[in-house]
């Protein structure tokens, strides 16, 4: 998250921070408007907050919490109980051997999911495209996220 925030605030941007204390990160990254900053002590209500309000997921590679929040994400959508927004994983060799074991092992093999679910969402490797996936969305869409 602290890239984005960077990002964000480097192009003068918004910048959300849903900071959450845990033992081994002592306090939020620096980079988050000091008005747009919201703390939690339980990943479950952050996660609810995450993905409520998001207008769409960049997802970089990260660990076991960004795991978490992208099939939190996927999940959701899948199942309707939120709208549809844009999901893009940027990296190609990162996530590429998760997407192979999603399609040869849970959908080939052991049919958990559906082939459509699969289109939830979108692999890139650059910024430049995955601003383009996010841009497409809302075009085809009619909508215009709110930043």
């Amino acid at each position: 998250m602290e890239a984005a925030n960077k990002g964000a605030a480097k192009g003068k941007g918004k910048s959300v921070g849903l900071n959450i204390d845990l033992p081994f990160e002592q306090h939020h990254n620096p980079y988050i408007d000091k008005d747009k900053l919201i703390e939690f002590d339980y990943f479950f209500i952050r996660k609810l907050m995450f993905v409520k309000y998001s207008q769409g997921f960049i997802v970089l590679p990260g660990g076991f919490g960004t795991l978490d929040e992208l099939f939190e994400a996927l999940t959701l959508i899948q199942t309707h109980k939120i709208g549809k927004f844009p999901i893009v994983l940027v990296g190609t060799e990162f996530w590429g051997g998760l997407i192979d074991w999603l399609e040869k092992t849970m959908l080939l093999k052991e049919e958990n999911i559906g082939k459509d679910d699969l289109l939830i969402f979108k692999l890139v490797d650059t910024a430049e495209d995955a601003i383009k996936e996010i841009d497409d969305f809302y075009s085809r869409y009619l909508l215009t996220p709110n930043f």
